[in-house]
């Protein structure tokens, strides 16, 4: 069922939500990440853990490590984290966490490990689950099918997005031949909700609104208030010359965000040649665009899947490197985003 709800009827869902005795403890609002690739997921084959444990062993032999306590801070403050941990392969999904009811953007491979946590943790329902699509290319709704919390009669699920094809798209993806279990055999009530890019709506204790983003089919960034914090998701965008222009409506939607979460898949080089045109941006975009709008932390994503963990390491400390041109913005902080990273606002 797709439906277009303005601010009021949103505030009644609420309020129906809250009256059925669901509401999240009060905490500190933070982002929590699922899943952080682009395009498509990744995992680990023997020979990269393999690397990752000879990397380790190698520089443990140059450390006393007579305890278990040496052992912790060899791994915390001595080895990369490309060796003692790892980015992650999950295609995007992210939690706001601290709200009224469970907050999520996208629904890529990493919302499944999202509804395992859920399970695991005796949260399975009845709840309430918002889920904002920035889009509905597959790696952006490829995690539902295996949405545990979906196939639990009593749960609420409300799936938001500016295209009005979002029911569709995920009809087809469990339709066959493609896949066995069909939307319909899910047996939480499912709602998917059209929204205005022109409208402001206060759902599951944020204040929230849209923009519209350059990516082929369209994709739209989201901007979250609550308390006087900001979070902006802007995945799925590619920013030509004339982002700088007056006239463009980015720097406003990124203003003085605590956290801007901007998708920097390729490097400036490849945005601005070989992958021209293709839906995405660049790390040192990501950087002037982040300091113009007077943006407090930046978080890297939509990781390149052609990428390692070494890899993104060093796309890691080349933007950092880049940020200290701008002497004004040193006091921003960057982060390269990866599956199980939590930011506090």
């Amino acid at each position: 069922m797709t439906s277009t709800y303005g601010p009021s009827i949103l505030s009644n869902t609420e309020s129906h939500a809250l009256s059925t005795g669901y509401r999240r403890q009060g905490c500190n609002i933070k982002v929590y990440f699922w899943g952080t690739r682009g395009s498509l997921p990744v995992s680990l084959n023997a020979k990269q853990v393999r690397a990752k444990v000879v990397a380790a062993l190698k520089a443990a032999l140059r450390h006393s490590l007579g305890s278990d306590a040496d052992v912790e801070r060899f791994l915390d403050d001595t080895l990369p984290f490309s060796v003692r941990g790892g980015y992650g392969g999950n295609t995007a999904c992210i939690e706001i966490r601290g709200c009224d009811e469970y907050i999520l953007c996208d629904a890529g491979t990493g919302l499944r490990d999202f509804g395992n946590h859920i399970m695991r943790s005796g949260g399975g329902g009845p709840a309430v689950y918002h889920i904002f699509l920035s889009h509905p290319h597959w790696d952006h709704i490829q995690g539902f099918p295996f949405f545990v919390p979906a196939f639990v009669p009593g749960n609420r699920i409300n799936i938001y997005g500016f295209h009005p094809e979002l029911e569709t798209a995920f009809r087809i993806q469990q339709n066959p031949p493609s896949f066995p279990v069909p939307l319909d055999y899910m047996k939480a009530e499912k709602k998917f909700i059209t929204l205005d890019p022109g409208r402001e709506y206060r759902i599951g204790g944020l204040t929230i609104k849209g923009i519209k983003q350059n990516h082929p089919g369209d994709s739209y960034g989201y901007s979250f208030e609550k308390e006087g914090k900001k979070i902006v998701y802007s995945t799925d965008s590619e920013h030509k010359e004339d982002v700088w222009g007056a006239e463009q409506p980015v720097f406003d939607f990124f203003r003085d965000a605590d956290l801007l979460i901007f998708d920097a898949q390729y490097s400036f080089m490849e945005s601005a040649y070989t992958k021209e045109s293709w839906g995405h941006s660049s790390n040192i975009l990501g950087v002037e665009l982040a300091v113009a709008a007077g943006v407090k932390r930046l978080c890297l994503f939509h990781n390149e899947p052609a990428c390692d963990d070494e890899a993104l390491d060093a796309f890691l400390e080349n933007t950092r490197n880049y940020l200290q041109i701008h002497s004004e913005a040193s006091a921003m902080r960057i982060d390269l985003a990866y599956d199980g990273l939590e930011i506090e606002m």
